[in-house]
């Protein structure tokens, strides 16, 4: 590749504008050895969440589906929207200044798709076909013998892990309690269920045997934040091309002497030396790789390193700039706001609405009643008791079927009541009516507002 190539294409297309394919070699260093500790709580993190439950419910729920929603415990319904609209707005806020402090380091170091590819799948095709040398022979090779037995010993394996990360996915949507009897029982008993676990296998065999780092560079849209988010002041992983240019053999100039080693490890295919880019996912691959070279050599470490460009130009030191300082004022501010409104949200949630079609019936007990719908919504996760009383007008009669309203933890109930009023106590036409509900364990109180209709019909003798 000539030296300005890397500014008219992404390094895993080639000229002719076909895929480029990237025979990564094993980095090895102190950094790859954190990024596996890291990768290996987070992986622990990822399988072992779904298990864990509070109140009989998990702690981390996302069923899309059925609009249920737990994050630490706390529920959320399709009623939170604007809880739901600030909730994204922090955390895009938090994409903002999380990269203009650090950079890229969440898709090196916390990415899902880098933790799996680089630390499972990555490391078992190194086992099975070997270091990228005998990986191109292997692929040269004919489909007969070995290949055949390597390709598919590879191929059984990726699925397998393939159908656990589809799995894990589906826990985290389902939760564990509905996805045992799909994975245990026949797939005629759950066939969306089945479905959706041959649909997830199907993709995370597509991203981690074939796609790639191309999910990184393609689909993932992070990678183009960068051009907007990065400034002279952002950490990321550099080349110090004050130190280490002109290239070349030691003692020839610089210190780089041009191994092309940082090349070789680079999951996505990049040369580090020529600046920032799209492409580069900030997993110190190159860094350890470097390092090694150094050392051998009797150079310095360093050459390449997490710093920031104004460092490089100006041996200024890594801070928070003025723009990062601003951004986490922001994010504070809208976290604030956040917070209040989780803090000051009802427990429960009540909706009343009158029967539509339904004229008013008049009793022999001398009142006049309508029909409504009451929706209950419990947002927490424990049982709810609550008393409801009519306000306005004061004469009115609520039959509800029993005196203490239950609803269920982390759930929705509607049921059918009646409210009356003395015959003649109300005009005819439409009237308006309030409600008051409060909880019996907790001194949380609301107001319900609805109609009451008495038509021009004629009351029966």
């Amino acid at each position: 590749m000539g030296s300005e190539d890397f500014r008219d294409r992404i390094a895993t297309v080639n000229q002719e504008g076909k895929r480029h394919w990237i025979y990564a070699k094993k980095p090895a260093g102190k950094y790859t050895n954190r990024r596996k500790l890291i990768a290996a709580a987070l992986i622990l993190f990822l399988v072992g969440m779904p298990f864990i439950k509070v109140n009989g419910l998990p702690l981390f729920l996302f069923d899309i589906l059925n609009r249920k929603f737990l994050v630490f415990g706390m529920a959320f319904w399709p009623q939170d929207f604007f809880l739901f609209a600030l909730g994204l707005i922090n955390i895009f806020l938090f994409i903002i200044a999380f990269t203009v402090i650090f950079g890229r380091l969440w898709c090196g170091w916390a990415c899902p798709q880098t933790i799996f590819l680089e630390m499972v799948f990555r490391p078992i095709e190194h086992f099975i076909e070997g270091d990228p040398i005998a990986q191109k022979k292997l692929n040269a090779m004919p489909w007969i013998g070995e290949k055949l037995v390597k390709k598919g010993i590879k191929t059984i394996i990726y699925l397998a892990l393939s159908f656990l990360v589809g799995n894990i996915l589906l826990a985290w949507i389902i939760g564990v309690d509905a996805l045992i009897p799909i994975v245990t029982s026949s797939p005629a008993k759950h066939l969306n269920g089945f479905l959706a676990m041959l649909g997830f296998t199907g993709i995370f065999y597509f991203i981690f045997s074939w796609f790639r780092e191309q999910a990184c560079v393609i689909v993932c849209p992070y990678a183009r934040l960068q051009g907007v988010l990065l400034d002279q002041n952002s950490l990321q992983v550099t080349y110090d091309f004050v130190r280490g240019e002109p290239r070349g053999k030691k003692g020839s100039g610089g210190d780089c002497v041009d191994c092309f080693q940082c090349v070789a490890v680079c999951p996505t295919g990049i040369d580090i030396r020529n600046g920032s880019q799209l492409e580069c996912v900030n997993c110190t691959a190159c860094i350890d790789a470097c390092d090694n070279i150094m050392d051998k050599v009797k150079q310095d470490r360093g050459l390449i390193r997490y710093a920031t460009q104004a460092e490089l130009t100006h041996k200024t030191p890594w801070h928070v700039s003025n723009r990062g300082k601003a951004y986490l004022l922001i994010q504070i501010l809208a976290l604030s706001l956040f917070f209040y409104k989780l803090i000051v949200r009802p427990p429960v949630e009540l909706n009343l609405i009158r029967v539509r079609g339904m004229l008013e019936q008049h009793l022999q007990d001398g009142t006049v009643s309508n029909a409504y719908t009451l929706r209950l919504l419990n947002k927490t996760l424990k049982p709810q008791s609550m008393t409801l009383k009519i306000l306005s007008p004061e004469n009115g009669i609520l039959r509800s079927g029993s005196e203490k309203l239950q609803v269920n933890p982390f759930d929705m109930d509607s049921r059918t009541i009646f409210i009356a009023f003395p015959e003649g106590s109300l005009p005819k036409g439409t009237t308006k009516i309030e409600l008051q509900w409060s909880l019996d364990s907790e001194p949380h109180t609301g107001k319900l507002e609805s109609s009451f209709l008495i038509s021009n019909q004629k009351k029966e003798p």
